[in-house]
């Protein structure tokens, strides 16, 4: 079934969206816990490692915390995939230097990158909105089995630049930030509670199902659902 919308812009996710979630559970994620302790220890000094390390102290609420024992907050978040801010700061520091290094390559559903590409074309404009970091999102785009796929994006959220994904003023940070109406702003996202919340902003929206993905046995529930971008037709008004 294809459902049909009139919209200036596309908010993307990506886990169970554009991509399988298993390759960022299976590849990803023991890419960064293996790393995790040294990037603290030796490169504590650096200003997004030294934020993020005082933001995890933070929700710890304990400013004294060392560095191991900020590591096993981050690897005991890591266990839970909880989306904190900071482990997905430090997630996307190494990923994105894995990625530069050639020792990763990141994972799109097959229909994604061919439907991106035509709505670029009709002038539809296309942005990420992910938990994890914008540096992380960049290296993704940048690093796929497709080549560079950054110029189909005209920006970039996540969770410190626009809030958590959960909660419908984050989405009206956004609107904020793209200047696009929201009832002409269509977000895709596998999960129900992030379609909720960009209703609630006044969004379009539409639920990505796709087998096997950790949030398929959810439904969509009262959103438009989709098994594959190539179902979902976007235009902008009058073209």
């Amino acid at each position: 079934m294809t459902v049909e919308f009139e919209a200036d812009a596309v908010v993307l996710d990506i886990e169970g969206t554009t991509s399988a979630t298993g390759f960022v559970a299976d590849v990803l994620y023991p890419y960064s816990r293996g790393r995790l302790g040294a990037l603290l220890a030796e490169r504590g000094d650096e200003v997004d490692v030294r934020r993020a390390t005082d933001q995890v102290r933070e929700l710890l609420g304990e400013p004294e915390a060392d560095v191991a024992r900020v590591e096993l907050a981050l690897t005991a978040w890591l266990d839970e995939d909880r989306k904190a801010t900071p482990l997905k700061t430090l997630q996307g520091i190494l990923w994105s230097e894995g990625f530069a290094r050639g020792e990763l390559v990141s994972h799109f559903y097959d229909d994604v990158v061919p439907v991106l590409r035509r709505w670029q074309a009709a002038g539809v404009r296309q942005y990420l909105y992910s938990s994890g970091s914008v540096v992380a999102q960049r290296a993704w785009f940048a690093h796929s089995p497709y080549g560079d796929l950054l110029p189909l994006l005209d920006g970039f959220f996540d969770t410190e630049n626009a809030g958590p994904k959960q909660s419908a003023d984050s989405y009206r940070a956004i609107t904020a930030a793209i200047t696009a109406e929201p009832g002409r702003t269509l977000f895709l996202s596998d999960r129900p509670v992030e379609l909720d919340a960009a209703r609630s902003a006044g969004w379009l929206t539409v639920g990505v199902q796709r087998p096997g993905e950790p949030c398929y046995r959810q439904g969509t529930g009262s959103h438009p659902e989709a098994r594959s971008f190539d179902h979902i037709m976007v235009a902008r008004s009058g073209l």
